[in-house]
């Protein structure tokens, strides 16, 4: 996985969660972190908590443990 492909991953998403990332990637969740705040910083990614971009509409995620980001364009 390099910036690249993580960049077009999040734009073809919009939104996503974390472990989504990392599941798409075969990767970790603590590797694909740091790579995520690269584009935070560059103003184009979005880091929300809770239960967001959870659409399983099941409520049995716990909203601390969801984390999603959100493409920003």
């Amino acid at each position: 996985m390099d910036l690249l492909r993580l960049k077009g991953y999040l734009k073809a998403r919009k939104m996503t969660t974390l472990q989504d990332i990392a599941t798409h990637f075969r990767s970790d969740m603590a590797t694909v972190a740091p790579m995520l705040d690269i584009w935070i910083g560059k103003g184009k990614l979005r880091k929300h908590h809770g239960t967001l971009g959870c659409r399983k509409g099941c409520c049995h995620c716990d909203p601390a443990a969801v984390v999603t980001y959100e493409w920003i364009e």
